[in-house]
């Protein structure tokens, strides 16, 4: 069986796992939703769940320029160097949630 791409799964499997990361931590559904509005501009209550995730980062409404500030390692990748553009997306999504469920500050997170 192939396996499937991350970016091929839809949102509605991705972000229960997201919350589930931020809420093991002490953290808010409120916390993750602010997190996600910051790097792609989506408002989670409107956004279609049924979507692929790739399609999510690519039909974000409004990525953040302060994007690239984001740095660091994610499974051991260090998302500043990832080449493609879409993959360094869902990566930067996944270091924000890291630094959220470490308990960083908001306005740390939110450069």
């Amino acid at each position: 069986m192939a396996r499937q791409s991350v970016l091929d799964i839809p949102v509605s499997k991705i972000y229960p796992l997201l919350l589930q990361k931020a809420e093991r931590k002490g953290r808010t559904k409120a916390e993750l939703d602010e997190v996600i509005h910051w790097l792609t501009g989506y408002d989670m209550g409107t956004v279609d769940q049924s979507m692929p995730y790739g399609a999510f980062f690519e039909n974000a409404p409004a990525m953040n320029p302060r994007a690239s500030l984001i740095t660091g390692k994610v499974c051991g990748v260090t998302v500043e160097t990832i080449d493609d553009p879409l993959m360094q997306k869902v990566r930067w999504l996944d270091k924000l949630v890291d630094e959220l469920a470490k308990g960083r500050p908001m306005d740390k997170i939110l450069r």
